[in-house]
């Protein structure tokens, strides 16, 4: 029986109290060899200051952290719509650190929390949103069935986290 998983929108005192929940799924899959933004090894008191930077961020409105949770209410996954923008662009967002901890891949989480960050920023009233990816990685794939545009691929756009060199592929969606 494949256990229940929840989408849930967290605010800046959730997102605090979820801090360790939230740097272990960063830890595992920067260790996992994820490309997103952060070199290995990470360490717990950088994942951890990663995580607070978001609460804050969340705290004053400039992003929506969105989770899966399971039964129990541990954190599978998660997502992030930066909703702050220049003046000029009211109207689009950033989805970042979509991150799923190893063990809880192929399950279709990633595909649900994509969803659930489309809802966000429909409700934020936003019409744009735009990613990157690594190229050649299974998010890409993700993001193509999920009705995103390719815009291109930037080579040696940024680093594994082992510190080899990877190409970067562009992605946006109009809502």
């Amino acid at each position: 029986m494949q256990e229940s998983v929840t989408i849930a929108r967290l605010d800046a005192a959730q997102t605090q109290a979820a801090l360790p929940q939230l740097a272990e799924v960063l830890l595992d899959c920067v260790h996992g060899g994820a490309s997103v933004s952060f070199m290995a090894p990470l360490s717990d008191e950088k994942a951890l200051a990663f995580w607070q930077g978001v609460a804050d961020g969340v705290g004053r409105g400039e992003r929506v952290l969105l989770v899966a949770q399971d039964e129990g209410g541990a954190i599978l996954g998660t997502v992030q719509l930066v909703v702050a923008q220049p003046d000029n662009q009211p109207h689009r967002a950033d989805v970042a650190k979509m991150l799923v901890h190893r063990r809880a891949r192929r399950r279709g989480i990633a595909q649900r929390l994509m969803a659930a960050v489309e809802i966000a920023a429909r409700q934020a009233g936003k019409t744009v949103l735009v990613l990157d990816t690594v190229t050649g990685g299974d998010a890409e794939r993700l993001y193509e069935r999920a009705g995103w545009q390719r815009v291109g691929v930037v080579p040696n756009y940024a680093l594994m986290p082992d510190g080899s060199p990877c190409g970067t592929t562009f992605f946006h969606k109009q809502l």
